[in-house]
């Protein structure tokens, strides 16, 4: 049987109806489309508007001509005007509708065509609608970017649904198929019931003695609440009794949800309160982030895609660059399963934290913030994480996706984690490997994500020597062996950051570290603490490097981490004669702290090995600059050995230097970097890279003329005070 949808019949010529009946008029396959409603006046202006080609007088008639029939009546005369057409459809005719509700429709047919629905029988749903009704309101485009539900039952032709769905996205709109049981009950929860407290508010208000009074101070908050209060009572009365045993679910979880918010307030309950309030304002945004596949922080309008700079003469004054990310991410990460409630102040925003706390919040702990670097964790202990109720979205943090697979994995509930489409195309089978030997079930089929973690795994302990050691998998490992309560030896053949080892002292767990070798015994548990994460170093070296590099430039950047794993760059610059200091050096939760002092400098070339490297770690672009800007050659050798991640950014940013005039030669192992006679000025690509992206600003200093950079969007996600804090030393930068 052949489906078509050549000649369209809307009955019900309203907002929907008409709309539909506008847009499908203009698409090239549908050759006439026939309007019907019982109020004629309705059908004299659809006319007029050239809503529909015609107008049925003979609705028989109109039924057996027509390939396509849309049903956009209310919910309730669905099976009256189904009943009296059925005897006219034809067999190869398409029959839809538009109602908000799918089971008591699909019951209704059923019973019509007792020995077998039509095979072109697909109800559907388009979430769409204005607050103006009837055919003058009709909008050609009303369906644009808005979702229509099919709910084809089974037995339903699939060349039927295709054709269908074909017409809808014609017409602009995204096509989803859903069961009929499950589409009810999503739109009792996310449509129906809000519609109805809406109604029972403003009743209950309504109602009291003092009611004028109410109404009249009634604030933004109220008015927003119950606009919806203000759509048709008969739809929303006919709705209640075609969703019944949906919507009957949904007040049930209302109810108690209102009893548990009750109990708070009346038990003055902050913790509990805190935790409604926070989950509530977090999962809103949430919501949309993940359904757009987005960024927690592109979802807060941090992002940008391309910066500006122009000339810059000097950077001077002091400044003090956002938290140090990894500082910030462990700090919440273990302050979460420790006992007690942590403060975390210093913490950045950035995409990475953002994510952390929405993911902890999604496994039951209560966060409050963060607010101008202000966290509150009420820490839930190594056994109090809850199952989330749906999978955990990570957004675009690798940070927070590599470490936390070893807390997840070591859990009694099963998860699925999933991230924005860029995360999605990582690898994290260096990760999954070890925490498999330790005995956690991973399921990936590529090694990236979507990944399922199969909870209440026995653990067992290992030894881990790499043959190049990260910090992240480093602390992915400690993680998974803490919550699953069994022994750990790490061998690091290279040095890696030691945050994560710093952090657990603070709440109170001690590692042994001999050497190489670092080991943490089973059984140890965290007490909560105060955590004041200090200024990131690798933002501060990039404001460093282009003082360095800017005739008179005298800068001060003030408490940044001085860890020792972290100081390595600027080493590298000393021994290029840079004018760099650490002065007032102290400790701020177990870490060492200093302001950073940097002159501008006349630097000389450096001869520099693949492990000296592999410690620079993403500070390599500026390196890589200031070797570049050198008076000498500098020499890297080796350079094949250094670790595939870093060998990726180092060749992007190579072949960006080299377009703005850079002289590097390089061979199989080998790099020498000579003095560059002349800079050429050129639009700049970061590739989303936060690191390319500060050293190809550093860079576009050095140039006559604004500069664009395009490619920003991952370091205006990971520092969003860059352009304010660029602009207070003197750098002229702008978004476009």
């Amino acid at each position: 049987m052949s489906f078509k949808a050549e000649r369209l019949l809307v009955i019900g010529l309203g907002l929907i109806g008409g709309s539909f009946a506008r847009a499908a008029k203009e698409l090239v396959s549908v050759q006439h489309v026939i309007g019907f409603d019982l109020n004629q006046e309705e059908c004299d202006l659809a006319l007029a508007l050239n809503v529909v080609d015609s107008i049925a007088t003979d609705l028989e008639s109109a039924v057996k001509q027509s390939d396509l029939i849309l049903l956009a009546v209310p919910v309730k005369a669905i099976e009256k005007v189904m009943l009296q057409i059925a005897p006219w459809l034809k067999p190869e005719a398409i029959l839809t509708d538009v109602g908000s509700t799918k089971l008591n429709i699909l019951e209704a047919a059923k019973a019509i065509w007792p020995e077998g629905l039509p095979t072109g029988f697909i109800p559907g749903h388009p979430i769409a609608g204005a607050e103006k009704s009837g055919v003058s309101a009709s909008q050609t485009d009303l369906f644009n970017h808005k979702k229509v539900i099919l709910t084809p039952p089974e037995g339903a032709s699939s060349e039927a649904t295709l054709t269908l769905a074909r017409v809808w996205q014609a017409i602009g709109a995204e096509v989803v198929q859903m069961e009929p049981k499950r589409h009810d009950q999503v739109l009792a929860a996310t449509s129906h019931l809000p519609h109805l407290l809406a109604f029972s508010l403003a009743d209950t208000l309504a109602a009291e003695a003092e009611s004028t009074d109410i109404f009249r101070y009634a604030a933004g908050g109220f008015r927003d609440f119950t606009r919806i209060a203000a759509s048709d009572p008969t739809m929303w009365h006919d709705v209640c009794f075609a969703n019944r045993e949906q919507l009957l679910e949904q007040i049930d979880r209302f109810m108690t949800g209102v009893q548990d918010l009750r109990a708070a307030v009346d038990q003055g309950d902050s913790q509990r309160l805190l935790g409604i309030f926070t989950r509530a304002k977090a999962s809103r945004e949430h919501f949309s982030l993940v359904l757009e596949r987005a960024g927690y922080a592109e979802l807060r309008g941090d992002a940008i895609d391309t910066l500006v700079s122009s000339p810059t003469a000097k950077l001077s004054g002091e400044l003090r660059v956002p938290g140090d990310r990894s500082i910030s991410q462990r700090a919440i990460m273990l302050a979460a399963i420790a006992e007690g409630v942590s403060e975390i102040e210093g913490l950045i925003e950035s995409e990475d934290t953002l994510a952390t706390i929405q993911i902890f919040r999604d496994l039951g702990v209560v966060i409050e913030g963060p607010h101008q670097g202000r966290v509150r964790v009420f820490g839930v202990g190594l056994n109090g994480l809850q199952a989330p109720s749906a999978p955990l979205y990570f957004g675009s943090s690798m940070t927070s996706l590599r470490m936390l697979l070893g807390l997840l994995s070591a859990q009694d509930f099963d998860v699925r984690l999933t991230g924005s489409e860029q995360l999605s195309k990582i690898s994290l089978q260096e990760i999954i490997d070890p925490l498999t030997q330790m005995g956690a079930s991973i399921d990936s089929n590529t090694g990236s994500l979507p990944i399922t973690i199969k909870g209440g795994q026995r653990f067992k302990s290992i030894t881990y020597a790499p043959s190049h050691a990260s910090a992240q998998i480093k602390g992915a490992l400690l993680l998974a062996a803490i919550s699953a309560g069994v022994e750990l030896e790490v061998y690091e053949p290279n040095t890696t950051r030691d945050h994560t080892e710093r952090l657990l002292d603070a709440f109170g767990v001690q590692l042994v570290r001999e050497g190489r070798r670092l080991f943490i015994e089973s059984g140890v548990s965290l007490k909560a603490c105060s955590v004041q994460v200090p200024a990131d170093l690798s933002f501060a070296f990039a404001f460093a490097v282009g003082a360095l590099l800017q005739q008179e430039s005298s800068l001060v950047i003030e408490n940044v981490s001085a860890n020792p794993t972290r100081l390595h760059s600027l080493r590298l610059l000393e021994r290029m004669g840079a004018h760099i200091a650490l002065n007032n050096n102290r400790h701020a939760g177990g870490e060492p702290v200093a302001d950073l002092e940097v002159k501008a400098s006349l630097l000389s070339g450096i001869e520099c090995l693949s492990s000296e490297l592999a410690s620079v770690g993403d500070d390599l672009p500026l390196l890589l600059l200031a070797m570049a800007s050198a008076q000498s050659d500098s020499t890297i050798l080796g350079i094949d050995r250094i670790p595939e991640r870093q060998r990726a950014l180092f060749k992007t940013t190579v072949d960006e230097l080299s377009k703005a005039g850079a002289d590097i030669s390089m061979s199989h192992t080998d790099v020498t970097i000579s003095p560059v006679s002349d800079w050429r000025p050129c639009e700049l690509e970061a590739a989303d890279h936060p690191a390319l992206a500060l050293a190809l600003l550093m860079l576009s200093l050095r140039f006559d003329r604004s500069i664009r950079i395009n490619g920003c969007r991952a370091i205006s996600t990971a520092f969003p005070e860059l352009i304010d804090q660029a602009r207070r030393v003197g750098i002229k930068l702008i978004e476009e």
